[in-house]
């Protein structure tokens, strides 16, 4: 499926939180499982080739892609339960805000490596970006990297501001605000607040049946898929 346009979306179904290691055929065999698939598109970053973590499997029919939400939702895939329900359901995402900035890169860190130092601190939205010369794609020292909740980012700044990563301090903040004035910057009380309404509203942070793994048919890397928790 090269465009989402092309998707039928009535038996389209969305899969989210899909861990950096998936790649198409993963997805492809494990939505097999639930019936024919005719397409499967995992978006990724265009110079990174990094997924954004989150898929779209369409089905020839309605009805193949409601069985495959009822009997893989929660299924793990190395280790993290993923969200599978119907993409024409899929609830509106928004962008709560908690991005940020991280400065003073050494030349040689790239997209793994930031995403590899912040994931410890929570939930990270679509692939982390290094900012590089368009040109040349030469690290311009600094990138992007954004949370599911203030939380985690107020926990990556806490603890990774002025800290070494390879050979240079590095300087974590808040990123600004595309539609900021006078450099204002992610994190206000304002954003936190219309964050928390979302979350209430169960929105989802935008940048993810039986309780029984199917035989798969195929070799998945040890202890990549594992069932939901009761």
């Amino acid at each position: 499926m090269s465009r989402n346009l092309e998707r039928n979306q009535e038996a389209t179904c969305y899969v989210g939180n899909l861990d950096e290691r998936v790649s198409d055929e993963i997805v492809w065999e494990l939505m097999l499982q639930a019936g024919p698939v005719s397409h499967v598109y995992l978006p990724k970053d265009r110079i990174t080739q990094m997924h954004q973590g989150y898929a779209f499997a369409e089905y020839r029919t309605e009805a193949d892609a409601e069985y495959a939400c009822r009997i893989l939702n929660g299924i793990k895939l190395y280790g993290k339960p993923i969200r599978v329900n119907m993409s024409a359901n899929e609830k509106q995402e928004v962008d709560i805000g908690a991005n940020l900035f991280v400065g003073n890169l050494d030349s040689s860190v790239d997209e793994r490596q930031l995403y590899d130092t912040f994931a410890a601190f929570g939930n990270i939205v679509g692939a982390p970006k290094v900012a590089r010369d368009p040109t040349t794609h030469v690290s311009k020292n600094y990138g992007f990297v954004s949370f599911d909740s203030f939380e985690s980012a107020d926990a990556a700044i806490d603890s990774l501001n002025g800290q070494f990563l390879l050979n240079r301090p590095i300087t974590v903040m808040f990123a600004l605000r595309k539609d900021g004035k006078n450099g204002e910057r992610h994190g206000s009380e304002a954003e936190r607040l219309v964050a928390a309404k979302a979350r209430k509203n169960q929105v989802l942070p935008s940048a993810q049946g039986a309780y029984g793994m199917p035989n798969m048919g195929w070799d998945a890397p040890a202890g990549a898929i594992q069932p939901p928790e009761a």
